[in-house]
């Protein structure tokens, strides 16, 4: 990705407010991985004031389950999980500061909302493309709900992993821009 972005977590509001929809990424530095049942507690435990396994502020969540990792891997293979199921627990993780999120598919209106409201971006990784992105993955720790198995919260110390703005803080959508130019060819 000769023409990709170069960042850094943790992302603050400079980085975020140069990051337009279909900007290709390189992350390099820490990420935390989270499916739905970590982000149900997670927002739990929001709820009721306590703290969480990983300060949310200027952070990454990829949305991830990896495989056991082959020898010499932090993981095996990683690739990213349908975003719509953490719909219902984003806005509030957003409302804590958390900056981005990496995953596959669009999202609801709720959640493009949220990003608007509190300057963050959804990203995609892509699909069927997890033995690649596990290459860019150098470190990986369990921090929280280890009885979660592959769906722990982990914390990946990740070099030029590759992703690409869905959503930005300004309402930007591939997924419409997209569909906007499929029409416009026919």
């Amino acid at each position: 990705m000769s023409d990709a972005i170069t960042v850094t977590t943790p992302l603050d509001d400079g980085i975020i407010d140069r990051l337009t929809a279909g900007t290709r990424l390189l992350i390099s530095g820490i990420i935390y991985t989270a499916r739905d049942a970590a982000h149900k507690r997670l927002v739990e435990l929001a709820g009721r004031g306590e703290k969480l396994p990983f300060e949310p502020r200027g952070q990454v969540i990829y949305y991830v389950g990896p495989a056991p990792p082959k020898p010499g891997m932090a993981v095996g293979s990683a690739g990213p999980t349908s975003s719509y199921r953490m719909d219902p627990y984003t806005p509030a993780l957003l409302k804590l500061g958390l900056k981005a999120m990496i995953g596959k598919g669009q999202r609801g209106p709720e959640v493009l909302e949220a990003l608007k409201r509190h300057r963050a971006v959804y990203l995609v990784a892509t699909g069927g493309a997890g033995a690649l992105l596990a290459a860019s993955i150098k470190k990986a720790r369990v921090i929280a709900y280890e009885d979660l198995g592959p769906e722990a919260i982990r914390e990946l110390t990740v070099e030029n992993f590759p992703a690409i703005v869905a959503n930005d803080a300004l309402g930007g959508d591939i997924f419409r821009q997209g569909q906007t130019r499929y029409a416009q060819s026919e």
